[in-house]
């Protein structure tokens, strides 16, 4: 296993090459959940993304003739761009597979940076199969996105960061993929601090790690909104690393991971991908099913990238206000007679909301002949007013209710 010296040894290395993030306390967060929590904003490296640190640590190591010949590398993204930006920085040729569901604005980056890019199969596992075939064709030096001495050091110079900047923290919250951010985290954090706990995260639809280490076989998911740790195969060395350092390995849902998106962005004014979000979707998760481990602690977690589509994260936000009631749609009964929508529609407007659509139903209804339903999407205070809203209708002699969601 690398040691405390490995990871003290990237840090002097990447002085220079890399940014020294923010590490910062989140006073709202911090209310909402009962913790003092503190993010790591990784996802303002110049790639968006942590992966920086351990690609141009290993790939420093390079001969004159790997430099060369070129090197390959297997991604779903953020990896891709960190080896693509510091191989176009020291002019060597590079070559990158990535899964056809690769977010455009991943796959488009890598390629501005002047990388080749291969997209291979659905998952990550396809790509690295792919990359493997390649190293062997074309002779290039394969950087591996976890299972690397040099990578998991890299990746480890996070975790002095953060201790430096809050030497207290009592815990820090890392998501997982393939395991190389965690186990460079966590053996740099043990070895300061061996009383502080390390938690892993994992989404459900990818808990591959969390069942490599409890010995389980999970068959998992073929898609996540965290596809940056969508990886069904672990790492040999970091599996060990985990099985030694890290303390538990917590699961999250989709809904966990769209949640915490759109309060970083609502709270923070910070964009991050799903995977950046995984650590504060364990909190609302251990919130919402009432897991005390958390509350009171000093949490530090690491929002390891912010490359997200933007059409997604369009949609994420959207339904994010349906969630928050920001976003509503309800339903009115009215007669079919002229002036009943203007006059339903000023209730409305008098009420304070702002309708966004309107949709007339007169045949796919068991309504009597002479009414129409109505369903209108307003944009609102909150659950509060939707419910005032409905209730004014109801006052003015309107039948109405919520839509489904």
């Amino acid at each position: 296993m690398i040691q405390l010296s490995d990871i003290q040894n990237a840090q002097s290395a990447l002085v220079g090459q890399i940014v020294r993030t923010p590490f910062t306390h989140s006073r709202t967060l911090s209310e909402i959940l009962g913790s003092e929590i503190w993010l790591k904003f990784e996802n303002l490296q110049f790639t968006a993304s942590f992966k920086e640190r351990g690609a141009f640590n290993r790939m420093r190591a390079l001969t004159p003739e790997q430099r060369s010949r070129g090197v390959i590398t297997m991604s779903a993204g953020n990896h891709a761009q960190g080896v693509a930006y510091h191989a176009q920085r020291m002019k060597i040729p590079a070559v990158i597979v990535m899964p056809k569901f690769t977010p455009t604005v991943k796959v488009a980056n890598t390629k501005r940076l002047g990388a080749e890019v291969v997209l291979h199969g659905e998952t990550f596992d396809d790509a690295r199969a792919r990359a493997l075939e390649l190293v062997e064709a074309r002779g290039l030096t394969l950087i591996h996105p976890y299972d690397d001495d040099a990578i998991i050091a890299g990746q480890g110079t996070i975790g002095l960061e953060m201790l430096a900047d809050n030497p207290d923290l009592d815990m820090l919250v890392v998501p997982i993929g393939g395991g190389g951010l965690i186990s460079g985290i966590a053996t740099a954090a043990k070895a300061l601090r061996p009383d502080i706990k390390v938690i892993g995260v994992q989404t459900e639809a990818f808990p591959h790690m969390a069942a490599a280490i409890r010995g389980q076989k999970v068959k998992g998911l073929t898609r996540t909104i965290a596809e940056g740790i969508a990886v069904k195969t672990p790492g040999v060395k970091t599996l060990e690393i985990i099985k030694d350092k890290v303390d538990d390995i917590v699961l999250v849902s989709e809904h966990d991971i769209e949640h915490a998106i759109v309060m970083l962005l609502e709270i923070e004014k910070s964009v991050v991908e799903g995977a950046g979000a995984a650590g504060l979707a364990a909190l609302l998760h251990a919130q919402a099913a009432d897991d005390f481990r958390f509350e009171g602690k000093k949490v530090g977690i690491v929002l390891c990238g912010g490359n997200i589509d933007p059409l997604m994260l369009g949609g994420l936000i959207e339904r994010g206000m349906v969630r928050a009631g920001r976003l509503a749609r309800i339903r009115v009964s009215i007669r079919d007679l002229p002036g009943a929508l203007s006059q339903m529609t000023q209730l409305v407007a008098d009420a304070g909301a702002n309708i966004t659509q309107v949709h007339h139903q007169r045949a796919f209804t068991s309504l009597p002949a002479q009414d129409v339903e109505v369903d209108l999407v307003l944009q609102t205070r909150g659950h509060q007013h939707v419910e005032e809203i409905l209730q004014m209708l109801r006052k003015a002699g309107f039948e109405s209710h919520r839509g489904e969601h």
